[in-house]
């Protein structure tokens, strides 16, 4: 298992700080890349739908990427990984910023999204490993804080700027602010060394372990449910909550405000109780998704819920996140960055589902009962992971 070590709490809250700025340029180039869609199919000639493929690559990329890096630098000191996934992202973000033509746009990124997740889940084990172990659930939640904030600010900024100076300026302003978290972490982060046993072996038994998988499958099933209403928040405001197009960047900060408060605030449940926060999040994720489908018509009601579905779901997340880093205690950065590639499923697989009900004629409002479907399956796989838990306990 990864050492815990001992910073002062002021270069305890500047690692924090820096650890969550990588989020930050990782959550802007995420999702600004669905706002400049336009822009960009215009400047290669390419259909909305061909641009589109530049966010599904990036979402294969993360999927490849955390995996794959997690488990080849296993050894490697989590320090300098770090900062060589955040020089990683830069590259990917400056190579975006001047493809010449569509193809390499493509290609870029793909480059972009490999140190997505691995990211994420290394930086998740070393905010653990600087505090107690009581406020592990806090520290790991503030790391996702950066990619909150992404979506509540970087992401309308860049947006923004990017349909008036042009697209690409919006990748390099990413490249930038990954640049300064190299720097940040190089200064700020003190060196935490990888586990003593680590290895590519080591980290691959983290997959012989059934609570890894109900955990992947629980975070892939249940937090489709969130996706399916998001990947189609824009008709949802406008079609059937009756607001014209330029109320929805508000209805998208909204939902970044509930999720900065989510991960915010969220921390202190998982701080409590790991198990018992993925259970109360599935539950509230399929309560606030019930009151969606029953009043989304109403646009007081709608923005009501758009917030409480970025609460809730980041508290899950950050619960998700420390159940799989638990249910592997001697291999967790392996499995601690596979949470984001089940988190891109879930992106894909909600999104796809929601599509699928719209495509039936059933209406956008359809996208939160299929939500509430998922949200209720990932809520069973959770509970079969407890009983499963407690029958092997009782065997031993």
């Amino acid at each position: 298992m990864v050492m815990t070590v001992e910073p002062t709490a002021v270069r305890r809250g500047r690692a924090v700080g820096a650890l969550a700025l990588g989020g930050f340029a990782i959550g802007t180039t995420e999702f600004a890349t669905m706002g400049l869609l336009p822009q960009m199919a215009e400047t290669f000639g390419l259909s909305i739908p061909a641009a589109g493929h530049a966010i599904s690559l990036y979402a294969l990329g993360v999927v490849v990427g955390a995996p794959l890096i997690a488990g080849l630098g296993a050894k490697l000191p989590r320090k300098g990984l770090l900062i060589a996934l955040t020089i990683a992202l830069a590259v990917g973000n400056g190579l975006s910023a001047v493809a010449p033509n569509g193809t390499l746009l493509m290609v870029s990124r793909f480059v972009a999204g490999l140190p997505h997740g691995a990211y994420f889940g290394i930086a998740a084990v070393v905010a653990a490993a600087l505090v107690p172990a009581e406020r592990r659930g806090t520290a790991v939640a503030r790391i996702m804080v950066g990619l909150t904030v992404a979506n509540l600010v970087g992401v309308p900024v860049v947006t923004a700027a990017g349909q008036r100076i042009g697209w690409r300026v919006a990748y390099l302003a990413v490249a930038v602010v990954a640049l300064a978290t190299a720097v940040a972490l190089a200064r700020w982060l003190p060196r935490v060394p990888a586990a003593r046993d680590a290895g590519v072996a080591a980290e691959l038994r983290a997959f012989r372990r059934p609570q890894v998988w109900f955990a992947l499958v629980t975070g892939t099933v249940g937090f489709g449910g969130m996706f399916a209403v998001y990947s189609y928040i824009s008709p949802l405001t406008t079609e059937v909550g009756g607001l014209p197009a330029g109320a929805v960047p508000w209805v998208l900060a909204v939902f970044g405000l509930g999720m900065t408060l989510g991960a915010t605030f969220g921390g202190r449940f998982v701080d409590r109780s790991v198990m018992g926060t993925v259970f109360g999040g599935l539950v509230a994720v399929t309560l606030v998704l019930v009151g969606f489908g029953l009043t989304a018509a109403s646009p007081a009601f709608a923005i009501t819920w758009v917030f409480l579905l970025g609460f809730t779901s980041q508290v899950l997340a950050s619960a998700l996140q420390l159940r799989l880093m638990d249910a592997s205690p001697d291999a967790p950065s392996l499995a601690s960055s596979s949470n984001h590639s089940a988190l891109n499923m879930a992106n894909g697989a909600g999104a796809w589902l929601g599509g699928v009900a719209i495509a039936a004629g059933w209406g956008y409002t359809s996208t939160a009962w299929v939500g509430v479907a998922l949200s209720l399956a990932g809520l069973a796989v959770a509970g079969l992971s407890v009983a499963v838990e407690r029958r092997a306990a009782v065997r031993a």
